[in-house]
């Protein structure tokens, strides 16, 4: 097993990454200008970036437990770090050169979305807001005397002048 074909996975999952946070800053931009179509064609996108990552995600464990095998270290609990313990010289640089790109991106990334959750929910607190301006409450509905308090007499409700003969 070459260390070679780990860093390849890695790096292609770095490319992965940055289409992925090219597609999330485009995410941002539709929700500023609130255009719903082009926010649901960029979330398909989304999806389908996931699912390449994912399935990438599985091709470099398997490469890992591979590798690990070879050394003669415990597949189960082999992680990058155990590696770049192992490796030496060239290969330790580039694997931890590719780890470091992924690591960058990956942070990028979680910005950009943590940005693209605010906007979502800030979009939907001026939603709400905007239906409570518009919807009636019950207590507008009927046509009472404001002026008069549930609590007082019936005496204090009348008129100055008594018109009962």
């Amino acid at each position: 097993m070459s260390v070679q074909t780990i860093v390849d996975t890695l790096s292609n999952m770095n490319k992965l990454h940055v289409s992925l946070l090219e597609v999330s800053k485009k995410k941002t931009e539709t929700l500023k200008t609130g255009d719903i179509a082009g926010f649901q064609d960029l979330l398909a996108q989304e999806r389908k970036h996931v699912k390449a990552i994912n399935q990438m995600e599985a091709n470099r464990l398997s490469l890992i437990e591979d590798w690990s095998r070879n050394q003669g270290l415990d597949p189960s609990s082999t992680t990058v770090s155990v590696m770049l313990e192992v490796l030496e010289g060239s290969d330790k640089q580039n694997v931890e050169q590719a780890t470091v790109q992924l690591a960058e991106t990956l942070v990028e990334l979680k910005n950009q979305e943590q940005l693209n959750k605010e906007l979502i929910e800030q979009s939907l607190q001026f939603i709400q807001l905007s239906m409570d301006m518009i919807s009636p409450t019950i207590k507008n509905i009927n046509y009472s005397n404001k002026s008069i308090k549930q609590d007082q007499p019936a005496s204090a409700s009348r008129s100055l002048f008594d018109s009962k003969a």
